[in-house]
């Protein structure tokens, strides 16, 4: 067992305006991934499509307390959590009414830390808190940034890749400024990675030169068995666990906590 000493949550935010570039998918493995370690996860579905909450096996309804809830007050985060399916995971679910915060908050006071202050009365519950955010750079995804420690940024190696990842790495040095001096970009994941194509691996040199130890070593590949398993309203871990999607995220899991251990000293130190 890797296990967290940390009293509070870590809380991650995973991010990109730009869709299609595996954001759910990253979100959902990752959670099931840090699960399978013996951690504490909450998954929070921030993206009003709602895929976080149908890919780890929960069936949207009217009766179910969703995000949307919780950020108008109408429900604690402990009142609107589920149960998913895989052992040691708790999901804050969303659905299409989630819409609609961008206007309803449009003159709330403090509509920026709704989210934050909701998960801070459950933060000592769980080891980790995963964000899944829509892919823009809207109300909802401020909330999230807001709340979290860090932010992990999913980008498909492309062409316009790192022109596409400056915007939101703009957005997160604003709020920083702003809302949320402590959040720092917890790492860039290369996914939908195939090494048989050489513009696959140019963004990547690129990337790595640009961004340097911010590009986390593993890369998620391309891969059906990936794009398959949330129809099946279940992680890659449960759906297929011996395959390389499946290997990709255990050892994401296994980077980001490694980051963890070693930047706690450095932060103990900060803090005395």
């Amino acid at each position: 067992m890797i296990g967290s000493s940390r009293n509070l949550a870590r809380i991650i935010s995973i991010a990109n305006q730009k869709g299609g570039v595996g954001k759910t998918t990253t979100a959902i493995n990752l959670a099931a991934a840090l699960a399978a370690s013996e951690l504490r996860v909450l998954l929070v579905d921030s993206d009003p499509q709602g895929n976080s909450t149908s890919g780890v096996g929960v069936q949207k309804n009217e009766d179910r307390k969703t995000v949307y809830d919780v950020l108008l007050k109408e429900a604690s985060v402990k009142d609107a959590t589920t149960t998913a399916q895989a052992e040691g995971l708790d999901l804050l679910s969303a659905d299409q009414n989630l819409v609609a915060t961008n206007l309803d908050l449009v003159e709330a006071e403090g509509r920026e830390s709704r989210l934050k202050n909701a998960l801070a009365e459950v933060s000592g519950q769980s080891d980790y808190i995963l964000i899944d955010c829509p892919p823009a750079l809207d109300l909802l995804t401020l909330k999230a940034l807001v709340a979290s420690d860090s932010v992990l940024i999913p980008i498909q190696c492309e062409f316009f890749a790192r022109e596409g990842i400056s915007q939101l790495v703009d957005t997160v040095d604003r709020i920083k400024d702003a809302f949320n001096p402590t959040l720092r970009i917890e790492g860039v994941l290369l996914t939908m990675y195939d090494d048989r194509t050489n513009l696959t691996r140019q963004v990547e040199a690129d990337l790595r030169e640009f961004f340097a130890d911010e590009v986390f070593t593993v890369v998620i590949p391309r891969s059906v068995r990936l794009a398959e398993a949330p129809s099946f309203g279940k992680s890659i871990l449960t759906y297929d666990p011996r395959s390389r999607g499946a290997e990709a995220y255990i050892q994401l899991a296994k980077e980001i906590l490694a980051h963890e251990q070693r930047n706690r000293p450095q932060s103990a130190q900060s803090a005395r």
